[in-house]
């Protein structure tokens, strides 16, 4: 869909029915990136670094006061600590938040102890996989031990997040051939970079990753990829289409996954902003596709635990 298109059918919609749009776009929605910690914990975190605006307390309150006003109650936290005790800190916190409906944790996959690691954290249900680098396939050395331990994820019934720079999603795609039963979701759009500069390698990257039914795409940290967007990227949704209709092509209404990174989302624009430009997208292609995109596929992907009584 080209801009001036994806323009007129907006306007539309909001002509045809004004009080739909100020609604919720699905019956549910589920964040699947969202990062909390608590740098006045007595050990720290490790990450984000001190005297950026990141570092400071996050937790689900200060997450729900931004998204619930958008209909959206429940997330899956993304683990950015690599501390390995961070995996259970996480998990003490959804004891105690019932909107917490899954952990991606993070155990490195090279770790000599990843499977005792994993059975571990796995034991409590609301762990639901793990998120490594993009390109961990990459090095012949390791290629064995990280495909062990990918196919261990998939016999738990576990789920793989991959992070990494857009050159590796060729590395990501040989990983998804190699462990075909790995439910895999690819974090932050694989990162194509501003939408008036993608990168070259991003399309034929996600192409090669659509082609294995097992992987998924996250749309996540849309706004940040804008360069130098300190906070005001654009909130015009066909700024965004040259991002969002390749991966809609390719990947379809069935494996595209509602997620914000929130509070790193922060840096591209706010809550509020990030979550219109998608739900303005979304609804343009329907309400099926809502229902599949804020929550149906991210339980396909995940199988998150149902904590709403």
């Amino acid at each position: 869909m080209k801009r001036r298109e994806f323009l007129s059918t907006a306007a539309a919609t909001l002509a045809a029915s004004p009080a739909l749009t100020a609604a919720p776009p699905a019956s549910r929605i589920i964040d699947t990136h969202t990062h909390f910690y608590d740098p006045t914990r007595p050990q720290g975190v490790p990450w984000p670094a001190k005297n950026t605006p990141l570092y400071r307390t996050v937790l689900p309150e200060h997450w729900l006061a931004l998204a619930e006003p958008h209909g959206c109650r429940e997330t899956v936290i993304v683990e950015a600590s690599a501390w390995l005790e961070d995996n259970q800190w996480l998990l003490d916190l959804a004891a105690k938040q019932t909107s917490i409906v899954g952990i991606c944790g993070h155990i490195e996959p090279d770790d000599a102890q990843f499977e005792a690691h994993t059975r571990r954290f796995a034991a409590n249900s609301l762990f639901r996989g793990v998120r490594w680098r993009a390109d961990a396939y990459r090095d012949a050395a390791g290629r064995d031990q990280v495909k062990k331990n990918a196919q261990l994820l998939a016999e738990l019934g576990l789920q793989l997040d991959l992070n990494g720079s857009a050159a590796a999603l060729p590395v990501a795609a040989e990983l998804a051939a190699a462990v075909p039963d790995l439910r895999i979701v690819i974090d932050h759009l694989g990162a194509p970079s501003d939408p008036r500069a993608i990168r070259p390698e991003w399309l034929p990257g996600i192409t090669a990753l659509a082609r294995h039914p097992n992987v998924f795409m996250k749309v996540s940290a849309l706004v940040e990829q804008v360069r130098d967007a300190n906070g005001k990227a654009p909130a015009d949704t066909a700024f965004y289409l040259p991002i969002l209709d390749p991966l809609w092509q390719h990947f379809g209404p069935e494996r595209l996954i509602y997620g914000s990174n929130w509070p790193v989302s922060d840096r591209g624009a706010p809550y509020a902003t990030v979550f219109q430009i998608v739900k303005n997208y979304f609804e343009s292609k329907g309400a099926d596709a809502c229902e599949r995109y804020f929550w149906k596929n991210s339980l396909t992907a995940y199988r998150w635990v149902e904590r709403k009584s």
